[in-house]
């Protein structure tokens, strides 16, 4: 969408203020002094322009489905963790066991840290290695350690936990590597003018990957529930955690190995992109081969202007250059600081959705439950909420992503996250209240809507598309491990910030916090900020990724005349 279009003045008329005053002067002022534009290589170009095919989806189905995968591991153990604390740390009480502060936040944190830690390891693997190569390396990884989160050493909860957490490490290591790769693998074989809605397809199979994770643990519950139908913990305290129950939250976990390992081979057998190969690699012939096999049409070499391409000096900088700081400084803020905030609120919604859902009600209290009963209670309330919005706002965005922009989407998508953290949180007593409870899930649920349908998806899109070839997997990583050291936040702030306020009513082991709905006004406030910084981020809607980071520029040697100098801004 155009900065100046009917929809942004109506709802920001001071934006398109500064657009007319300010920014569209400065643009013509700087347009002066602007480099010669480089003719595009034929092979860049084919892709540029090429109709959609039966390889951009099979790219989409290749690259997603580690993403399926990415997102049922991240979001599963969720699931499970009222669970593993019946289980390994039961006491005699009014409410059954849970997992201690530390331990908690470990097991559901750790792999967040393993995934920030990855994604700026694997980033700056690719850009050196090359795309293809790395994304072998992350795949196979994160399928030994989904299977082997599910496994133990003995059956004492600190050996259960230590594992859990080692392999839940490693497992989001191999994660985050499978962030900036199928982010900038799909960028970079996609055409301008729907490479936003193939690179946000790839970010959707998060949604069903999401989704299935609440359905398995439907399945499985059922089937053990069907087979063992333990009384509830008010009923019987030591009965109503039946011995089998120890297998199913390894069942859980362990079915995320299954859909990455069927996409290994695919992935082998994947090109490397044209765009790595041509402009990092500097092989042009190679590059010119691979997509003529993928598109089936003739293309040249042309060895001379890659030769011309890697003479050109005034693209060679780094990543710690004065150059990159000049020229995409201001987006790496943008896009490091809108990932970090949205995950801040994303990950906190998602991972604690079922202290939220049993803080209304919704779930009921797990003393009326068995063990296996509460999985599925809580499954089934997870899987609802996915269904309902969290997998639809995604599939939005890759209807619109090219049509309004991804700026406008990331825009609103951040403004109504705003409105709805407040109408929740504001009148939160209202919303406790027992003929209120099903509006608060709708209201809840629309703040899932307008984080897919929104910046959750942006933030991954972007970052793949206005940094340079050789440095686009890097950065990519950076902005996306900015993400996760938000959602570390999230994971770890917002377990102990929605505590009661009352000591008697928090967690065994918590201290007291600030409630949910103090948590709730403190992620809306979150998501202001956010809208704030997205000004930073540019619209790279309808742009080829050498328009977008300038790699098709030259420079000029200046004249005499210093009023028709051209250099690159």
């Amino acid at each position: 969408m155009h900065p100046t279009s009917p929809l942004l003045i109506t709802f920001f008329p001071s934006f398109s203020y500064y657009y007319n005053c300010i920014a569209t002067p400065l643009h013509k002022c700087l347009k002066k002094r602007v480099a010669m534009v480089r003719e595009q290589l034929q092979v860049l170009s084919v892709l540029d322009s090429a109709k959609t095919q039966m390889y951009h989806f099979t790219a989409i189905v290749i690259a997603g489905m580690g993403f399926f995968t990415d997102a049922y591991d991240l979001f599963a153990i969720s699931l499970v963790t009222r669970l593993l604390g019946r289980i390994y740390y039961h006491k005699d009480g009014p409410k059954p066991g849970t997992l201690p502060p530390g331990v908690a936040s470990s097991v559901t944190g750790v792999a967040l840290v393993g995934t920030l830690c990855g994604q700026l390891f694997f980033g700056w693997l690719g850009d050196k290695m090359g795309r293809k190569r790395v994304y072998g390396m992350t795949l196979a990884l994160m399928v030994i350690c989904s299977f082997a989160s599910g496994l133990s050493f003995g059956n004492e909860a600190k050996g259960v936990m230590a594992t859990l957490c080692f392999f839940r490490f490693w497992l989001g290591f191999g994660i985050g590597g499978d962030y900036p790769l199928s982010a900038t693998i799909m960028s970079e074989y996609a055409n301008k003018k729907t490479r936003g809605a193939f690179i946000a397809a790839v970010f959707a199979m998060q949604g069903f990957g999401i989704l299935a994770s609440g359905i398995v643990a439907l399945i499985v519950s059922a089937c053990f529930d069907s087979a063992f139908n333990a009384p509830s913990y008010a009923t019987d305290k030591l009965g109503s955690t039946v011995p089998q129950a120890d297998y199913i939250w390894r069942i859980i976990l362990m079915f995320g190995a299954i859909p990455a390992a069927l996409t290994y081979y695919w992935r082998m057998k994947m090109p490397e992109t044209a765009r790595y190969t041509a402009l990092v690699a500097k092989n042009a012939k190679q590059a010119a081969a691979d997509m003529a096999r993928v598109l089936q049409v003739e293309i040249d070499a042309e060895e001379q202007k890659v030769e011309k391409i890697a003479q050109d000096t005034s693209n060679s900088f780094g990543l710690f250059s004065k150059e990159f700081a000049r020229r995409h400084g201001l987006h790496l803020l943008g896009t490091t600081s809108t990932w970090f905030l949205l995950d801040i609120a994303f990950y906190s919604q998602n991972l604690f959705q079922k202290d939220v859902l049993s803080g209304i009600g919704w779930i009921p209290p797990a003393a009326t439950m068995s063990a296996i009963g509460e999985v599925y209670k809580v499954a089934k309330a997870q899987t609802l909420i996915a269904l309902c919005s969290t997998v639809p706002g995604y599939w939005f965005t890759v209807l619109f992503i090219d049509i309004i922009g991804r700026f406008t989407i990331q825009l609103f998508g951040f403004f109504f996250m705003t409105v709805f953290m407040f109408a929740l949180a504001i009148p939160y007593h209202h919303w406790t209240l027992h003929d209120n409870r099903i509006g608060f899930v709708v209201m809840y649920s629309l703040t899932f809507f307008f984080a897919n349908f929104g910046p959750n998806a942006t933030t991954f899109v972007v970052p793949a598309e206005i940094f340079p070839a050789r440095l686009r997997s890097t950065c990519h990583g950076i902005s996306a491990a900015a993400g996760k050291a938000g959602a570390i936040v999230g994971a770890y702030g917002f377990l102990y910030a929605a505590q009661s306020r009352d000591p008697k009513k928090t967690d065994a082991g918590y201290p007291a916090g600030i409630g949910i709905r103090y948590s709730l006004i403190v992620l809306g406030v979150i998501n202001l900020l956010g809208m704030a910084f997205t000004f930073l981020v540019p619209e790279p809607k309808g742009k080829s990724l050498e328009e977008l980071s300038r790699e098709n520029e030259e420079e000029i040697a200046p004249t005499s005349n210093t009023s028709n100098r051209t250099v690159p801004v």
